[in-house]
């Protein structure tokens, strides 16, 4: 059954007159007279009684006009829909993101998407560490991420938004706390409380790379999924950890912070997507980021890929 032909019942089922039908659809009065009769065939019933002086609906054509009407409605929506998708004001966007050191930033993004496109939907993926966010990202499982840098992969783009300074966490109680900063050598020995091995975590990685220039392998006690659970236990007196300035505002009472000794050591936070993504979805959002989540100024903050 052709679309045209539910258009042209629609026409003069409201018109109720074959020749002013023809002039709303800009057409010749017999080619609709050819596809009511055709759609009338193909239904196997009639849909208007029709005489020279009047044409009225049938029964079956009553109860034919409200679902066409219905259908109708409907395509059109679909048609604006599809051209809004198009220029990225509909559509879904998937983001990945580890929770607590984006707990200042993706409220920021989702806000701002929220206010700039309502129609858009992003779908977050929590507990996502950031060399798994990039890995999703570049596989194409993923449409952003949260990563950190460096962040090298074929295809995939990244920009600065924000840096973060490792620190060091430990019960209020331990002999260190007292100090200003902490020697990173000092934690030599002491027990330490990090994120899985081999799950992606960039954290884990800087903890291990600033022990072992320290001169020592850090020896992990207690392995925890996220920043949240490693820094409750840390006050609970399970063991110490190197976090990031971004995971302060984890309250744990018996906790502290204390920055590390000598230079410090930062990490840049960056969004990250592949640049073949044809997701117009996917514009807006890193378009509306762009200005929730500016690149710092200075040198480390310039856009990398």
């Amino acid at each position: 059954m052709e679309l045209r032909y539910l258009t042209s019942f629609v026409a003069v089922a409201e018109e109720l007159h074959f020749g002013r039908a023809a002039r709303r659809l800009q057409m010749a009065q017999p080619p609709l007279s050819q596809q009511i009769r055709q759609l009338e065939r193909e239904l196997g019933v009639q849909l208007f009684e029709r005489n020279t002086r009047s044409v009225r609906l049938t029964s079956a054509g009553q109860s034919f006009l409200k679902p066409v009407r219905t259908v109708l409605d409907d395509l059109d929506i679909a048609v604006r829909v599809a051209k809004a998708a198009g220029q990225g004001e509909y559509g879904r966007v998937t983001v990945g993101f580890a929770g607590a050191s984006s707990h200042h930033t993706l409220p920021l993004l989702t806000r701002a998407v929220r206010a700039a496109h309502p129609g858009l939907e992003l779908v977050m993926q929590g507990q996502t560490y950031a060399d798994v966010a990039l890995a999703k990202v570049a596989d194409g499982s993923l449409d952003l991420g949260f990563v950190r840098l460096p962040a090298g992969r074929p295809g995939v783009e990244t920009r600065v938004i924000g840096e973060e300074e490792l620190l060091c966490a430990l019960p209020q109680d331990h002999p260190l706390a007292s100090q200003e900063r902490i020697p990173v050598a000092d934690l030599a020995g002491e027990p330490f409380v990090s994120f899985p091995a081999n799950a992606g975590s960039t954290l884990r990685d800087a903890t291990f790379r600033a022990c072992e220039e320290a001169g020592f392998h850090p020896r992990v006690v207690q392995e925890a999924p996220d920043s949240y659970t490693i820094l409750a236990l840390v006050a609970a007196g399970v063991g110490v950890t190197l976090t990031l300035s971004s995971c302060l505002h984890i309250q744990q009472t018996g906790l502290v912070h204390r920055p590390l000794a000598g230079p410090p050591t930062r990490l840049q936070a960056a969004l990250a997507w592949r640049t073949d993504n044809p997701s117009a979805a996917l514009r807006s959002v890193l378009a509306v980021a762009a200005e929730a989540l500016p690149t710092p100024a200075g040198p480390a903050g310039m856009p990398r890929d």
